[in-house]
Parts: structure tokens; sequence; C-alpha cells
């Protein structure tokens, strides 16, 4: 019986044998090499004039286009949502390793700075702008940009996003009048305040509008050699005091209709009398925005 077993058994065997070494004959498809997604950024304009820094981190969106068709950008679903990217000085690096969908199909890109983790609404991003602008750091922190990549194809190069401001910029120059020139003037003591703008807003990452909101308050510009600089949200502001000045302890106030769009410099060239005759408040050209919200003080 113990022979019988064995010979029935051997068949077995070599049945399973054969079977196998047919099984590994055969050639698996292999699975297709999955190209990691990278970004490049530039700016027309930053804060520190020279372009991203490093630890910045944005935030990526990316959408693909199925069949070449453009599709919107969701809150999420989209092929990547709110990712954040760390520049580390040289390049970009996101918080995980991403990939394209595939080889062929193209996406659009959307990019937003500063980042902003947990974000429910695409169409409404709330940021608050930095009131207290006084030093180079505080300044940088107040800035907010905006940029968009269309149908970007896959590729192991990085993708190039250009982003943009989505705040406005005022500049402030104050200037001696009647009573003063250029020496006196620089002696004396002076303080500038930005009045009368919202300094709530929220963004649409779809679109890069950006929508006032909150109430009204006091921004402390960033003293730049002779000038102050002020990152302020786009908005209409109706004869409001938009510049208060202290000069060697005497207040000053300038009063202004003014119109603030993102991605705008506007001066405002401010003259100081000592002694005058009345208020003369002058609108004119300025070589960014044509619009100079500047006057004359007593």
């Amino acid at each position: 019986m113990k022979l019988n077993v064995l010979i029935l058994a051997l068949p077995a065997f070599f049945a399973v044998f054969l079977i196998a070494g047919c099984s590994g004959d055969k050639e698996i498809p292999a699975e297709p090499e999955r190209i990691p997604l990278r970004i490049s950024t530039e700016m027309r304009t930053r804060a520190s004039d020279s372009g991203y820094e490093k630890s910045d981190v944005v935030g990526i969106y990316v959408v693909n286009l199925e069949d070449g068709t453009a599709a919107e950008l969701k809150n999420s679903g989209n092929h990547l949502d709110n990712m954040d990217f760390t520049f580390d000085g040289t390049e970009w690096k996101a918080g995980k390793e991403v990939y394209w969908k595939d080889e062929t199909t193209p996406a659009d890109f959307y990019c937003y700075y500063p980042y902003r983790n947990g974000v429910t609404d695409v169409s409404a991003v709330p940021f608050g702008i930095v009131t207290d602008q006084s030093t180079v750091e505080k300044y940088k922190s107040g800035e907010l940009l905006w940029g968009r990549a269309e149908g970007a194809a896959p590729s192991e190069n990085p993708v190039q996003i250009m982003t943009n401001h989505a705040l406005s910029k005022l500049v402030i120059s104050v200037l001696p009048g009647k009573g003063y020139d250029d020496a006196s003037l620089a002696q004396e003591s002076i303080s500038v305040t930005v009045c009368g703008l919202r300094t709530g807003c929220s963004l649409d990452l779809r679109t890069g509008k950006v929508t006032e909101t909150g109430s009204v308050g006091e921004i402390t510009p960033l003293k730049d050699g002779n000038v102050w600089k002020a990152l302020v949200v786009p908005q209409k502001a109706t004869d409001v005091e938009l510049v208060k000045l202290n000069v060697g302890g005497i207040p000053y106030s300038l009063v202004q209709t003014a119109v603030f769009e993102s991605g705008m410099q506007y001066s405002c060239s401010i003259t100081v009398n000592r002694l005058g005759e009345g208020v003369n408040i002058g609108i004119g050209e300025w070589e960014d925005s044509g619009i100079d919200y500047g006057g004359t003080v007593e």
C-alpha cells in the first residue's frame, strides 16, 4: 500500500511542477512608470523684491483636464487639494511625494501664498492683512500672492507658475511745503498712519479676485528711506481720512477718495506746510497706476 501511494503521488507532483513552470514563463505587463509632479514659481513682484525666500510655503491645487476639457476647481476631489509646497532656497518640496495622473493627461495648476491649512471654500479663502508693517519682516508677512498655469502637460520638468500680487501697495512721500525745506523737514520727527481702509479680505482661488471684508483699521507702514510703504486690501474708499501724519508734534490729516486694485502700486505725495493759506489737495499722475492720492496738509 505504501508503494501504491507513492506511485499515485508522483504524477500529481509532476503535474504541479509543470503548471508552476508554465506560469513562470508567462510575461507579466510592467506597471507604467509614474511621473513625479514638481513646480517652479516666478513672481513679477514680491515684498522682498527678490523672489520667494527659504521656508516660504505655497498651496497648490491641480485639476486634471479629462479629454482635454477644462474642469472647474472644486473644494475637494481635485487631483491635488491644497498640497503644501515648501521652498528650500533652491526648489519646492511637496509635503509628500505627488505624481501626475498619467503620461498624457494635462492639468491646470492653482497656486497661492501664504499657505492656509483647512481651506473649505476655494471661492473665498479668508485672509487678514497685517496692520503693523513697521519692520521688513512684518511687511513681508503681509504679502498675498496668486497664480495659475493652464493646460500643463505631464513632464518630469517643473511646471512653471507665475504668481502676482493680490494686494495693492501704497507708497507715501512727505515733502516740504511753505515754512520747510528739505533740511528742516528732515530734522522733524515724522510718523505716518494709513487709515480708513478695510483690513480683511477673501481670495477666490479660481480667479485670483480679492474682496474686502471686515472692519476699517489703521496700518502702520514700513519706513523705507524717504518713503513709507504699506500693503493694502484692494477696495474703494470714499472721503476717508486716508493718511494721518504727525510732524514735529503737530498732527495733520489727508482726506481722500481712493480706488485700489490688485497688483497696482499707488503713490501718495503729501506736501506739509508749516505756514499756509488753507488745505490744497491735488491728484496727479504716477507711472504705475496713473494716480497720486496726495495733497497738501497744514
